[in-house]
């Protein structure tokens, strides 16, 4: 986070120490990874309230990601409201139809079949809660300096990353949608020409008759995505 003056390195003692021995670290990476297989994502929303007090949680969870020079490029926007969501959603299905008319192409629509998407979007009204993640492609100081940004796409790539597992272990689940454009977001919610949206997540707890596409079980096994280079 840039500070006006404050451009001198100081080294603090490692404030927290989590480590563990090998055979407790072991076990929970086990019981963390197989806590994140029964993670899914669910397009039918109860209409249950959700606290704000849990979303806020878990975006305080996103927001302590690591981020290039520690700029911490990226911006929450938390939406309960009924009629806001209600503007969203009619924004963003715009975009989806031009999508699947055509500008997608057909390789693409191709791909997307097996997970039974399409234009509609009723989970952007139904979910309690939306959460729109932007990119702050540059920052401004207090004083009104522009300044660069860096590393913004993987920075908020896992800043999404820890805030899908904290709606997890929550025990909510959400959806990772992105229209293509949304430029809509900025003006609906008063958002500056640096960020670009990058996500739309709806969140709540899943309906009873919730379901997942079959296909989306399917996974790569662990030698496709996995190379070890072992040391001595």
């Amino acid at each position: 986070m840039v500070l006006n003056g404050e451009v001198t390195y100081r080294a603090l003692p490692l404030p927290d120490r989590v480590q563990k021995p090998d055979d407790q670290a072991l076990a929970e990476a086990l019981a963390f990874r197989d806590d994140l297989r029964r993670r899914h994502s669910v397009r039918q929303f109860s209409d249950r309230p959700v606290p704000q007090a849990v979303l806020v949680a878990c975006i305080q969870a996103a927001a302590s990601a690591p981020s290039g020079a520690n700029h911490q490029p990226w911006h929450f926007a938390l939406v309960g409201d009924p009629a806001m969501k209600a503007r969203i959603r009619a924004a963003a299905e715009e975009e989806e139809r031009a999508f699947y008319a055509g500008g997608a192409g057909d390789e693409w629509l191709a791909a997307l079949e097996p997970i039974g998407t399409g234009a509609d979007k009723p989970h952007l009204t139904v979910a309690p809660w939306l959460i729109m993640i932007f990119a702050q492609r540059w920052g401004m100081t207090a004083d009104g300096r522009r300044f660069k940004n860096y590393y913004v796409p993987e920075s908020v790539g896992i800043a999404t990353g820890f805030l899908i597992a904290a709606l997890h272990r929550a025990g909510l689940v959400c959806l990772e949608h992105t229209p293509n454009p949304m430029s809509f977001l900025n003006g609906l919610l008063g958002r500056p020409p640096s960020e670009k949206p990058v996500m739309i997540l709806p969140v709540g707890w899943p309906a009873a008759d919730a379901t997942v596409p079959e296909a989306a079980k399917r996974k790569k096994p662990l030698d496709q995505v996995l190379s070890v280079f072992p040391g001595p």
